[in-house]
């Protein structure tokens, strides 16, 4: 039963986000609140590597040019049919959502089993090759690219909206 609420459910969003008679905004809202929140489900902790970033803003795009009603050949640029949506970047959304709950990690007190899992070290040996990329390696980029350090998580309301701010 529930793979057929499931279905009806995709059936009528896929009538909603590609239906004329809609507004682009109402359209690209539509699209953030369910669509966009379901790709980036948990994203909070993912260490993304370039290829998953690459691809989750490929199916972002190719699905923004499918709601506008524009081809790839139309070779109109990805800003501006974001802009007639009124949807942010996948990547800049990413980036919040990693910050939001790295300040959220921070705040917690020293006792808290997340902040110690964020600081724990695997011992022993580890495969040959290059090192995974960590989550932390990920999240230190993104406060470089935000211009965010570790004292300014304290104040919750300037991080928040040093983090906002960007779009």
């Amino acid at each position: 039963m529930t793979l057929f609420y499931t279905a009806y459910f995709c059936f009528i969003l896929l009538t909603l986000l590609t239906n004329k008679d809609v507004s682009l905004i109402m359209t690209g809202r539509l699209y953030s609140s369910c669509v966009q929140s379901s790709m980036l489900h948990g994203s909070e902790t993912w260490p993304v590597r370039k290829e998953n970033m690459v691809a989750l803003q490929r199916a972002e795009m190719r699905m923004v040019r499918w709601m506008c009603g524009v081809k790839l050949k139309d070779r109109l640029p990805s800003k501006k049919l974001r802009e007639r949506l009124g949807v942010d970047d996948i990547a800049l959304i990413l980036q919040q959502n990693r910050l939001c709950w790295y300040g959220h990690v921070l705040r917690k007190g020293d006792d808290d089993w997340v902040k110690k899992c964020m600081e724990y070290e695997v011992e022993g040996s580890r495969p040959r090759g290059r090192p995974k990329r960590t989550w932390k390696e990920v999240v230190q980029e993104d406060c470089q690219a935000f211009k965010l350090n570790k004292e300014d998580a304290v104040d919750r309301c300037k991080w928040r909206k040093v983090i906002k701010e960007v779009r």
